[in-house]
């Protein structure tokens, strides 16, 4: 399957700051199209809805759902009692995407000896290991309503009350029975997003990449979307892929079955 340009634009709205307003009733693949095909600059687009539904279409379009609170300090510094705390969604279509496929997936000789000390275990803890990287990494983007849906999002999957194919999941990796590092993320299909993760002790965040990869392979996905490029994504193999080629392997590989 081949991106191809939409026959015509989806009408989009513009804020000042020259960001998209996506909202509850827009089709998100379309907007997706008529961002590629405009050549739109930015990686956000910005939306105030926080319903689990419409996070679900987004990630299913093949957005990163982030999110981040609106302050003004000196404004409201003062103010007693403090202002109501305002959270947009920052839904981000990255201009380079890393992507991993599993052939192409590099182990360093120094990292070998330590892969048979860990356990891997999917979607155990999912809750705690989200909160341990909020804890980590704090909140900027990883905001309480946007955690709240994540986590509402994983409750649901599997059961009557799920609403969209999107699920997020969570990898860790134990030793000794002791868990050591783990992240979260999002699987659409035959493609797994990774959001965030944290580690415990040396190494232990590379082997539990390196056996998450190894899984999702042998359960027969397509191949992992990193987000951002960085150089410890392209140590492990990872590629840059222009954003037209993602939504082009991203819509060939969501209509698979999704990981409950």
């Amino acid at each position: 399957m081949r991106y191809t340009l939409p026959m015509s634009f989806y009408p989009l709205r513009y804020l000042p700051s020259g960001h998209i307003f996506i909202d509850t009733r827009d089709d998100c693949d379309r907007v997706v199209d008529t961002m590629l095909a405009t050549g739109y600059s930015e990686e956000f687009c910005l939306a105030r809805d926080f319903d689990e539904g419409f996070a679900g279409r987004l990630m299913e379009a093949g957005f990163l759902v982030m999110s981040t609170e609106i302050r003004d300090y000196e404004e409201h510094e003062h103010t007693q009692p403090p202002p109501a705390r305002f959270f947009v969604l920052l839904p981000k279509l990255h201009l380079v995407r890393s992507v991993l496929f599993f052939h192409e997936l590099r182990i360093k000789k120094s990292v070998r000896r330590f892969l048979p000390l860990y356990e891997l275990r999917v979607n155990t803890n999912f809750e705690r290991i989200l909160d341990k990287c909020v804890e980590i990494h704090g909140t900027d983007w990883l905001t309480p309503p946007l955690v709240e849906i994540l986590k509402t999002l994983r409750r649901n999957t599997g059961s009557p009350r799920q609403i969209t194919r999107a699920a997020p999941v969570s990898f860790a990796v134990y030793r000794d029975g002791e868990l050591k590092a783990g992240e979260i993320g999002v699987v659409m299909g035959r493609v797994y997003s990774s959001y965030s993760g944290y580690h415990e002790e040396d190494n232990a965040g590379t082997v539990q990449m390196i056996l998450m990869v190894q899984w999702l392979k042998e359960a027969g996905f397509d191949f992992l979307d990193m987000g951002m490029p960085l150089d410890y994504k392209t140590a492990l193999g990872a590629r840059d892929v222009s954003p037209g080629k993602f939504v082009e392997l991203f819509r060939a590989a969501r209509v698979g079955p999704t990981l409950t």
